[in-house]
């Protein structure tokens, strides 16, 4: 079996809203209110999986899921009376950003030898957590070759846990055992914590990872109080390389020397606060890039257009590739949709590695298929949403029939 590394990007739905849903997150609480614009940002998500694929890279996706979501209406009562936000919530198309699908293991860290995915519970949220059931329907269909596959329901409640976008792998090569780097909040002053110690053990343990491989990092109380609500907004890491913000870590230079110690092949580029501070990192997104290796063997990060034309991040970026260290390109794409509602690059996908031949076929992504998925955006996602739309019929059943004609477009009606 050859394992690849496969990123997994969430197709934007067709219900996509700028409801300032996420305390935290400051690019989302900063557009709430605004028209949003549907079919734009799905067609930039799609892009964006085209310029990977053509980087050589193997690329799959998920389904937006059912919006407005019936089931949650239900379970909250409403009835016209509930608050704004809970009837936003119900609408909301986060489930793009598929970093906080699931924490992913590959094959090679596990116990028993398969590739492991623990859904997220995301219950710090009400928009999130109502995400997770739909979540396993699909990992559950895209993974279901037990023999390769072990996909598990959520950690309890109790302990927050919000996927992928906390947790790090760094390894020699995609296939190789590697070590799983775990990141977890205490405090972010005005802004919580999303991220709970216990979880991310339960994970590990249900994972079957090696303990003296595995690692449980605490994050920067003072960069959650910044906006950095997930460990990729200030950190990313690719087979040896580490690429951190100085102010990731509460214990900087024992995370480093752990990591080290772990993995003595391990390269770890800092980006020091002078030049480039807490506050430039979050409105750059920087860090949640996608840092990914090439089929020539070079590194590159794929960074939204923000980043790119941001002067600071700019001068230190052309200075770090005037080095000749290990990220030798840096390639910025267009996702402005997205990243006024608070996800960039590492946001919308979820990297797994695996054999593609053991995976459903119907989850990955081609260039024909590509085209047809496009046709149907153009045709059915709305090209803008007002915020007062929320909660009406009309657009419930704009944004239902667009999601239906999806579906049936990729043979994916199980999912209706």
């Amino acid at each position: 079996m050859t394992a690849v590394e496969i990123n997994f990007d969430g197709i934007v739905g067709p219900s996509h809203n700028y409801a300032g849903l996420s305390l935290g997150n400051l690019a989302s609480a900063s557009h709430g209110g605004d028209a949003s614009y549907p079919r734009a940002a799905a067609l930039q998500g799609l892009a964006k999986m085209r310029h990977n694929m053509a980087l050589g890279l193997v690329q799959g996706f998920f389904l937006p899921q059912p919006r407005p979501n019936a089931a949650f209406l239900t379970a909250i009562a409403a009835d016209g009376n509930e608050d704004r936000r809970l009837l936003a919530a119900a609408w909301s198309a986060s489930s793009m950003w598929t970093a906080n699908a699931a924490t992913v293991s590959p094959a090679a860290d596990t116990a028993d030898g398969r590739c492991h995915l623990t859904v997220a519970n995301l219950v710090t949220m009400p928009h999130r957590s109502q995400e997770w059931p739909d979540t396993l329907r699909q990992l559950r269909l895209a993974f279901a070759n037990v023999a390769a596959f072990a996909v598990h329901e959520p950690v309890p409640p109790c302990f927050g846990d919000e996927g992928a976008a906390n947790h790090m792998r760094m390894c020699a090569n995609h296939g190789a055992p590697g070590i799983e780097i775990f990141v977890y909040g205490k405090s972010g002053g005005a802004f919580p914590a999303r991220q709970h110690e216990q979880a991310s053990r339960v994970v590990a343990r249900r994972h079957g990872l090696d303990p003296a491989r595995t690692l449980f990092v605490e994050q920067n109380a003072a960069a959650i109080a910044a906006g950095a609500f997930h460990n990729d907004v200030v950190a990313v890491a690719n087979e040896r390389v580490l690429f951190t913000h100085e102010l990731a870590f509460a214990d900087p230079d024992g995370t480093y020397a752990a990591i080290r110690a772990a993995l003595p092949e391990a390269e770890i580029v800092i980006v020091p606060a002078d030049a480039v501070s807490l506050a430039d990192a979050i409105a750059s997104y920087l860090f949640n890039a996608q840092l990914l290796t090439l089929p020539s063997g070079e590194m590159a990060l794929i960074i939204p257009l923000e980043g790119w034309e941001h002067p600071r991040v700019r001068a230190w970026l052309d200075g770090m590739l005037a080095s000749n260290g290990p990220i030798r390109r840096v390639l910025p794409v267009d996702v402005r949709q997205s990243m006024a509602n608070g996800g960039g690059p590492a946001c919308l996908r979820l990297r797994v590695v695996a054999d593609p031949a053991a995976i459903d076929p119907r989850f990955l992504l081609d260039p024909v298929k590509a085209n047809r998925i496009e046709a149907v955006i153009a045709a059915h996602w709305p090209e803008s949403i007002a915020p007062d739309e929320l909660g009406t019929e009309a657009l419930a059943e704009k944004v239902n029939a667009a999601r239906a004609a999806l579906l049936a477009e990729l043979d994916l009606s199980v999912l209706s």
